[in-house]
């Protein structure tokens, strides 16, 4: 229901937000205002298509454009070139759009958008410390990055044009990529077992098979992570601990001018968008599970 929602406020933000945002152009001079509002309606459309057809590509898309939405009806109402009902209008629009974009459950659907076969793919968590400026600042490289060159060329700024667009595009590309591959962290639930797809973590997608699997069990976020291998990178809400009946071989990922290291592991912790179904889903693919304590209660 959350995913049909997100479709709706965003179908409907040419209504919603588009006065306060046109409203806001109107102020510009009229190349750079028809070069904006050609982007705008260009972000439109790309989160348009994402919400209607999830995939991980378009999850990355989404939660990028959809707080440059945000961020472009705030300074539209700051600046008041817009009446007070449109302002607040856009701005409530956009912010729901923004915190929908985020919400595991639209991430969950875009996962499975490319899943394969019988298989069931649920998103890690985002590593809590990203939240605090990295990936915001990543995510507004990407969108300057892309949308200050041409509003500079339209402006007339030739040579700051030519060295944005120079700049700019290698930039975003580079961001595309660091978030794309946060939309792509998933443990997959497969006919053969468990596999845990975290190229933060691990140098290769890992295949645990079902057989070996001792027990598969949530941990509540303030339990110590103990003797295991930890993934989840600071993340504890929907944390599980996935033991096996012997060592499993991991290949960490390498940290910058060190390369990958092999590891064994008894049991390795990890940290999910939607534990509950997960487990119910394992337990249907009679992989060992045991179900969640009630006194946890973290997601």
């Amino acid at each position: 229901m959350r995913v049909w929602i997100l479709r709706a406020v965003w179908i409907t933000l040419p209504l919603t937000a588009g006065p306060a945002l046109q409203a806001g152009l109107h102020a510009w001079a009229p190349d750079p205002a028809a070069v904006g509002a050609a982007l705008c309606w260009l972000g439109w459309g790309v989160g348009l298509l994402a919400t209607l057809a999830p995939r991980p590509a378009g999850l990355t898309a989404l939660r990028a454009v959809a707080p440059a939405a945000a961020v472009a009806a705030v300074a539209s109402a700051v600046g008041g070139h817009a009446s007070t009902v449109a302002a607040v209008g856009a701005v409530v629009a956009t912010a729901i759009a923004t915190v929908l974009a985020a919400d595991p459950a639209f991430g969950l659907v875009a996962a499975n958008g490319v899943a394969y076969g019988d298989e069931r793919r649920y998103p890690l968590r985002v590593p809590p410390a990203l939240f605090l400026g990295p990936l915001p600042l990543t995510r507004a490289f990407l969108v300057a990055g892309l949308g200050a060159g041409p509003l500079l060329l339209a402006d007339g700024s030739i040579g700051p044009g030519v060295a944005a667009t120079v700049v700019g595009v290698p930039v975003a590309f580079v961001a595309a990529r660091v978030l794309h591959r946060l939309s792509r962290r998933w443990l997959v639930l497969v006919p053969a077992g468990v596999v845990v797809v975290d190229r933060m973590t691990l140098a290769d997608n890992v295949l645990f098979p079902r057989e070996h699997v001792a027990r598969l069990r949530a941990l509540a976020a303030a339990s110590p992570p103990g003797d295991v291998i930890d993934l989840r990178l600071g993340a504890t809400w929907g944390s599980l601990l996935l033991e096996f009946d012997e060592p499993a071989e991991l290949l960490r990922a390498g940290r910058p001018g060190r390369g990958a290291e092999t590891v064994n592991a008894n049991a390795l912790i990890v940290a999910v968008s939607d534990r509950s179904e997960l487990l119910a889903g394992a337990a249907r693919r009679r992989v060992r599970v045991e179900l969640v304590d009630p006194a946890s209660r973290d997601r």
